[in-house]
């Protein structure tokens, strides 16, 4: 019994020790908050950095969050383009209604402009998925057809 404990008590303070291990930055310094919101996030974009940040300017959907964000810039591992990687700057309030929507959250903002300047740059356009049939406009309710009434475009209506 005693032995099991010892062992559960070794692997505790061993998982404590992983765990602030993954906290703490490359090289020495404060540990960072272990929540991944508060870092950075990056998407990898199948282009070169001038491409990516023409003229030092930053891609249009991150350009929308103001100075609320940090963006770099880095080789992508691999030579497979560029990864760009972006995180809040904390005490900087994100502009317009996007705060009011996110309610101060702003990690939601930063993955979708990721995600759209990712799009921009590699396609020059931002995709949309079709919508669902729920969101798409109805047209008008069918008519019924009369036998011999004229059909919207020309010529009689073919009996059924």
């Amino acid at each position: 019994m005693a032995r099991t404990a010892g062992v559960l008590a070794a692997g505790a303070i061993a998982g404590a020790t992983a765990a602030r291990a993954l906290r703490v930055p490359l090289g020495g310094g404060r540990p960072r908050a272990a929540c991944p919101r508060h870092g950075w996030q990056v998407v990898t974009v199948d282009a070169p950095a001038e491409r990516v940040l023409p003229g030092g300017r930053w891609p249009e959907p991150l350009r929308r969050l103001g100075g609320a964000v940090e963006v770099a810039l880095r080789p992508a591992p691999g030579g497979r383009g560029t990864e760009l990687a972006a995180r809040p700057v904390h005490g900087v309030p994100v502009a317009g209604m996007a705060a009011h929507l996110v309610g101060g959250d702003t990690a939601p903002l930063i993955h979708e402009a990721l995600r759209q300047s990712k799009q921009l740059t590699e396609t020059g356009e931002l995709l949309r998925a079709d919508r669902s049939p729920l969101e798409r406009p109805r047209s008008a309710a069918p008519e019924a057809t009369v036998p011999g009434a004229a059909v919207p475009g020309g010529g009689p209506a073919v009996p059924g």
